[in-house]
């Protein structure tokens, strides 16, 4: 099997917390309910109904938007 950097698990939302603790389901479902202004549709694949997670994309978002909100003294 050819395995590439790009490939990035791709995780159903109502499974998210099987491989993660953190956002909870409902975190999760705030930020996609609001992905278009915060910039989270970039993380998601939607193939129908169902809302799927990039995880390599979640955790770049994270590491972009880690200064955008919360008390930031730094």
């Amino acid at each position: 099997m050819n395995s590439s950097k790009n490939d990035s698990r791709l995780i159903p939302v109502t499974n998210w917390h099987r491989y993660h603790d953190w956002p909870p389901t409902g975190g999760l479902r705030h930020l996609i309910a609001h992905a278009d202004e915060n910039g989270f549709c970039k993380c998601l694949v939607r193939v129908g109904k169902r809302i799927l997670v990039d995880e390599e994309a979640f955790f770049d978002w994270c590491r972009h938007n880690k200064k955008k909100g919360g008390n930031n003294n730094e």
